[in-house]
């Protein structure tokens, strides 16, 4: 279906911009049947709800005219849950109204209330804003909905999930009551269904294809993954899909600084985006995803809402949402206006038959299957190289003659070598990822094979002697000299330590937040070893100290000692115990492994005082203290007259 009955103001603008065919939501609404009546919509986020609310609207504010008039009170409200989306609201309606003359105004959180009232007090057709800066200019009078003749909720469920119930209701309930109603929700609720009764009038109601069967345009993965190794799954999931924008969910804010720490650690350009960042950071953030600067986001669900990035088409689930109604609405930031979208879910063995019920009760067909292994992104990165722009593109006479100078000097595969080594120097690297074996081909830690057992010698029935509680010391003997006569056994070395390691240290420490689960990745990467040849890790204040294999100890130092950049450094340590000269002359922290011994607590002087506190002498042993009850501190004791 075509623009052609819309108004001739708003089909010039969608002309402009090349809109041709209307979307399934679109269509719908511009049926006969729709015309003048309230609209209970339902349709996946990105499927073109903006541009379908304003032009079922249209003939509403236009009423028959080819433009607005001058502008006075507000005509139509436009209730969005975040600022960016409602900025983004306002920015589709300027465009759409610009030929019909409307003048469109946004109240949003975060912005300056003043500049908004002057703005409102100056006229307007059309006000876009979040429900509690709304409502604020609702109590002082600053916004009037006298003349209103359309309301429309954008994404309404997630303004109910946002806790935005009493706010939308205070906006229904002071609007005129004959008001046309548009409710536009990705998902229809019980709690939308009662909104919608109580505050529409003969609505209809419409769902377009996009309910029925999820995000048409995208393609849902699981991928099962040990909860340990979820991280390096996420970066080997970034580097084989090479996005241009991709975006992570955590579950909390710690998650995201987290998540967004190790992909800055292992060099992908990344931001986040949670509820503790103030207004400014979160738009420095969204417009470095926009013009490219950075290519990741992580981001919890509540951040996540309302934001359109462009050429978004990878979302990944470190951690599984809550429902299937959150899978949807993270799911649908990619996806959006026809394009293609990837939603891979990282699914723990634990989670498995969460993550099942979860897709079927979303409809969700998900493709199961193994995180992509770094063998496999290696030689994807040497098909993508062999297939660089760069290489195929004719180049310019500078760049010809600078070539053949470097050939009279160098070797074609010399120089075919360093540029290999240039584009991989850019590349993060792929993180070891092996497979768990099934649980029915896991070795077994016990021979289940029949054995034949030696018969038991038969119990000794007699009664055991038990220590006299006279005389508890009569036990302890007799445990010593048990113990004196079976000695314990020599062990060997526990597991992770090396009898012949040459020690190593890095330049952070429990200051800067050192955790062996990032470390020593970061050593393997570093030093192109496996854990297996790593032993000990000891974690200090400023350093930490671990073991490497003798036997190629001497290759590792000489790669480590080429890396001149980044932010964790590795050298080799002072001396080969295991302590630094640094800590033997400035002592520290004792090391994560060793717990430290609580200094014993200073007595007071004064008899009468407890721990700090004053007690009454004459109900000694706790019972009537005359400040707070007093910590397990013996009080002083006193000696015995003469003694």
């Amino acid at each position: 279906m075509t623009f052609e009955t819309t108004p001739s103001a708003l089909a010039r603008a969608l002309a402009e911009r090349d809109y041709k065919d209307a979307t399934p939501v679109q269509a719908a609404v511009l049926q006969p049947e729709a015309e003048g009546r309230d609209l209970l919509v339902s349709a996946q986020t990105g499927s073109g709800k903006t541009i379908a609310y304003g032009l079922a609207i249209a003939d509403t504010l236009l009423d028959g005219a080819d433009t607005m008039g001058p502008a006075g009170l507000p005509l139509a409200l436009v209730v969005a849950p975040t600022r960016e989306l409602a900025l983004q609201v306002e920015r589709e309606l300027a465009w759409l109204y610009h030929y019909a003359g409307a003048r469109v105004v946004s109240c949003v959180g975060g912005m300056d209330p003043g500049r908004e009232r002057r703005e409102l007090a100056a006229g307007a057709h059309i006000v876009v804003g979040t429900p509690g800066r709304l409502r604020d200019h609702l109590e002082r009078r600053a916004l009037k909905v006298s003349s209103l003749k359309a309301v429309v909720l954008d994404e309404a469920d997630e303004m109910l999930d946002m806790g935005f119930r009493e706010d939308l209701q205070f906006i229904l309930e002071t609007t005129p009551p004959e008001r046309r109603t548009l409710l536009f929700s990705a998902t229809l609720p019980k709690v939308i269904v009662n909104l919608a009764t109580h505050y529409q009038r003969d609505a209809l109601r419409i769902a377009t294809a996009g309910e029925a069967r999820g995000h048409a345009d995208i393609e849902y993965r699981a991928i099962r993954i040990a909860q340990h190794k979820i991280e390096r799954a996420v970066i080997n999931l970034l580097r084989f899909m090479d996005s241009p924008s991709a975006l992570v969910f955590c579950n909390t804010r710690h998650a995201v600084r987290h998540m967004e720490a190790m992909l800055l650690e292992r060099g992908f350009s990344a931001v986040s985006l949670s509820g503790e960042l103030s207004q400014s950071e979160r738009n420095h953030a969204l417009q470095a995803l926009r013009d490219g600067r950075a290519r990741v986001c992580v981001a919890t669900d509540v951040a996540a809402r309302g934001i359109d990035l462009p050429n978004l088409d990878l979302v990944i689930h470190a951690e599984l949402p809550n429902d299937a109604e959150v899978l949807q609405h993270r799911s649908g930031r990619t996806g959006r206006a026809g394009r293609k979208g990837i939603s891979i879910l990282l699914v723990p063995p634990s989670r498995r038959r969460r993550a099942e019920e979860m897709l079927g009760r979303a409809r969700i067909n998900a493709l199961w299957g193994n995180a992509p292994s770094a063998d496999e992104i290696r030689k994807l990165d040497q098909e993508r190289l062999m297939q660089s722009a760069i290489l195929t593109e004719p180049g310019s006479e500078d760049d010809l003659a600078i070539a053949d100078a470097m050939l009279k000097q160098h070797s074609a595969r010399d120089i075919a070598a360093a540029f290999v080594k240039m584009r991989r120097a850019k590349l993060p690297a792929p993180e070891e990822i092996e497979e768990d074996a099934p649980r029915d081909e896991r070795p077994r830690t016990r021979d289940h094979a029949p054995r034949d057992h030696a018969p038991r010698p038969p119990r000794d029935h007699a009664p055991r002697e038990h220590a006299s509680r006279d005389h508890p010391s009569r036990d302890h003997a007799s445990r010593d000299q048990e113990r004196r006569s079976n000695p314990p056994r020599e062990r060997g070395p526990a597991p992770g330590g090396m009898t012949d390691g040459v020690w190593f240290r890095l330049n952070v420490g429990r200051e800067r937040k050192a955790d062996p689960k990032w470390l020593l990745p970061e050593i393997c990467r570093q030093g192109e070893l496996t854990k297996k040849d790593i032993g000990a890790i000891k974690v200090f204040d400023t350093e930490t100290l671990f073991q490497v294999d003798a036997k190629i100890a001497e290759k590792f130092a000489a790669l480590v000692s080429e890396r001149k950049k980044g932010g964790v450094r590795i050298m080799p340590a002072q001396d080969q115990t295991g302590v630094s000269r640094a800590r033997q002359s400035a002592p520290q922290a004792p090391a994560q492994t060793i717990a430290a011994t609580p200094e014993a607590p200073r007595m007071e002087s004064d008899p009468h005082k407890f721990g700090g506190q004053k007690f009454d002498k004459k109900k000694f042993g706790g019972k009537r203290f005359k400040g707070k009850k007093p910590g397990n501190h013996p009080p002083k004791r006193q000696k015995p007259p003469g003694g």
